[in-house]
């Protein structure tokens, strides 16, 4: 299970509903399966690299962004 790390401040239902919306997303295929069926559907807007090993995967959510960490 992915936990969500809730740096905006949603509100509780709204963050309870991400959370669970993101608890199986265990590999970046799943969570990219899932963008893409969201109205609209998304993809990842940006890829920021930390460091030879590890990235931060950007993907839009609302006026948010949601950001996995690869590694």
């Amino acid at each position: 299970m992915i936990p969500l790390t809730d740096y905006a401040r949603l509100e509780t239902g709204e963050r309870d509903a991400l959370a669970s919306a993101i608890s199986d997303h265990t590999t970046l295929e799943r969570a990219l399966h899932w963008a893409r069926t969201l109205t609209p559907p998304r993809g990842v807007e940006s890829v920021l690299t930390q460091d030879e090993y590890t990235h931060d995967v950007l993907i839009p959510y609302g006026s948010r962004y949601l950001v996995y960490d690869t590694s």
